[in-house]
């Protein structure tokens, strides 16, 4: 480690710390219908979507309408995307002549992408025409992230108002996270990748002639547009096989800085929303601070066991850093930062491939997906997740002082607790049963490129990634089978919808309770005791859920390098 990557890193936290507030404000002055700078210029365009859509703005849904309207908007999302898929080959802006998708890809990538997940069994370039990249996959970035914001909003309504029986509208917030937010930055953004060198183009791809006399292929085309989102809306996937390592996606260090930034950015200033909606902005600070926790300790390990290298080499003597697929662009504390960066905002963009980090190095993007997509996470479904985890930390306080658990003057009560449990349940049921099975299964152990430990890890990073909605890979694996494609794509499905009803159930309950007055007994949550037991309820939940899986993966192969012996 060195004093320079130190002061990156910080640099990077510092610029995720600044945009807080800002942002946050303007979110918050969005949602609740104020007029913004933004206003004059867009406010006929959210008149004109709510009537082509026949939807009252001022007209609030009950939770179960608002996620029966949720459902039906991602289905019909799954459907078109597959379809475009399929008929790929018929369709225009299509100059490198790509043929249909197979149907199993095709299914999982319409679930991956709908549900921001963005886990890709294929190459960008030589699978997926401009039309497909374009009103497929880049459409689905911004309706993906919107419809977790969306989710995200109604939850802080649960905790924000009292005696009501509504939380919103989701087509008003889908419109409004859109319009509002996501399409203004992703402008900014995509011209400051062109500006960078970042591709933007319907052209065909370039023919070249190398230095040696071959011929040579340069894919190219609309990549800034799909950059910007799919980095802001954390639903990573790239337009290229490489990802962020690919230099059109990813030019210089000053590209890597702000894809990394915002990346974070509206995953954090969420939490300033939320506090801002429910009357406290500390109440949003000290959730941050538990995120910010939890990112710090990850990073600090990620980059001591990258910077450390092999303990194989180091026992004999050849110290050095661990560079196997990094980008020496971006060195040792940057790859491993943005690893860091991309599992704990359930973004899946990479600019250096984790399944050549060290066991330990690797094990950290592990471990930050399976705590439930909390650290950050992606955007809206971050906060929704920690929020599940503070309902728990509440209710073990009160089991603690044998008191009635209150957040916000919301007293906790059982069907609250239910919900909560339901919500972090489905995730360890997907991740390490489809593990289970794949590890046994003849055609699912095919596709292993390692063994022992590491191998088992490539498959449960896989199912990890899919179920937390995170989207990155270890390269090792070859994903595009039968059954990886269709399993995947349930783990994906899983992942998504299986968190979110419980959690607008929980927001429903929350908004028809009355607010209780706080007293001398009520447990403060906006200080360090409620930081330091929401980070310990998360980490030991993690732990006593994923601890044996991970001593069968990344620990075992940590100790067995330790020994001596390689695979």
């Amino acid at each position: 480690m060195t004093f320079n990557g130190w002061i990156q890193i910080l640099i990077f936290c510092g610029a995720v710390g600044l945009l807080v507030t800002p942002l946050g404000g303007y979110m918050t002055r969005v949602y609740q219908g104020e007029r913004t700078f933004l206003s004059f210029l867009l406010r006929p365009s959210e008149r004109a979507l709510y009537r082509l859509a026949g939807t009252d703005e001022n007209e609030e849904q009950h939770w179960t309408a608002y996620v029966a309207g949720m459902l039906m908007f991602n289905l019909l999302g799954v459907l078109l995307l597959y379809a475009l898929q399929r008929l790929q080959a018929h369709l225009p802006f299509n100059p490198a002549g790509m043929d249909a998708v197979d149907p199993a890809l095709a299914f999982n990538t319409a679930a991956s992408f709908v549900t921001n997940t963005n886990w890709q069994n294929y190459s960008g370039e030589t699978t997926m025409s401009y039309l497909v990249q374009m009103a497929g996959l880049t459409v689905q970035n911004f309706a993906s992230a919107a419809t977790g914001m969306a989710l995200a909003l109604a939850l802080i309504r649960g905790f924000s108002r009292a005696s009501v029986k509504t939380v919103g509208n989701f087509w008003v917030d889908l419109v409004r996270s859109t319009l509002y937010v996501l399409l203004p930055l992703c402008i900014l953004l995509t011209l400051f990748y062109v500006f960078r060198g970042v591709p933007q183009t319907l052209a065909a791809y370039v023919q070249a002639t190398t230095l040696e006399g071959a011929h040579q292929t340069i894919a190219v085309g609309p990549v800034a547009s799909q950059l910007a989102i799919k980095m802001l809306g954390t639903n990573g996937g790239g337009f290229f096989n490489a990802n962020s390592a690919h230099p059109f996606e990813n030019p210089d260090a000053l590209s890597n800085f702000v894809q990394m930034v915002t990346i974070f950015a509206i995953g954090a200033a969420l939490t300033n929303v939320f506090g801002r909606m429910v009357g406290d902005q500390r109440q949003g600070w000290a959730i941050l601070a538990a995120m910010a926790v939890l990112f710090i300790a990850g990073v600090i390990v990620a980059y001591w066991a990258e910077a450390r290298g092999n303990p194989l080499l180091a026992s004999l003597g050849l110290e050095g850093g661990n560079m196997e697929g990094k980008e020496v662009r971006f060195g040792i504390a940057l790859s491993s930062l943005f690893a860091v960066v991309t599992t704990a905002a359930s973004c899946g963009a990479v600019n250096a491939m984790h399944d050549s980090f060290t066991a330990l190095g690797g094990m950290i993007p592990l471990v930050n997906m399976q705590l439930g997509e909390v650290i950050v996470g992606g955007v809206g479904a971050g906060l929704y997740g920690i929020l599940v985890f503070v309902i728990v930390a509440i209710f073990v306080a009160g089991l603690m002082v044998g008191r009635t658990p209150e957040y916000l003057g919301k007293k906790i009560e059982a069907k609250e607790v239910k919900m909560a449990m339901l919500a972090m349940l489905c995730l360890p049921m997907a991740m390490l049963g489809f593990t289970a099975i794949g590890i046994v299964l003849p055609s699912a152990l095919a596709s292993i490129a390692n063994p022992g430990p590491h191998g088992f890890s490539e498959v449960l990073y896989a199912y990890t990634s899919a179920t937390a909605n995170n989207g990155s890979a270890f390269a090792g694996l070859n994903g595009n089978t039968l059954w990886y494609n269709l399993t995947i794509g349930i783990a994906v499905l899983m992942g998504r919808f299986l968190v979110i009803v419980p959690a607008m159930a929980i927001a429903g309950s929350l908004a028809a309770k009355k607010i209780v007055p706080a007293s001398a007994g009520t447990f403060p949550t906006d200080g360090t005791l409620f930081v330091g037991l929401l980070v310990g309820v998360i980490v030991i939940v993690g732990g006593l859920t994923f601890l044996p899986a991970l001593a069968l993966g990344p620990i075992a192969e940590h100790l067995e390098l330790v020994a001596g012996k390689v695979f």
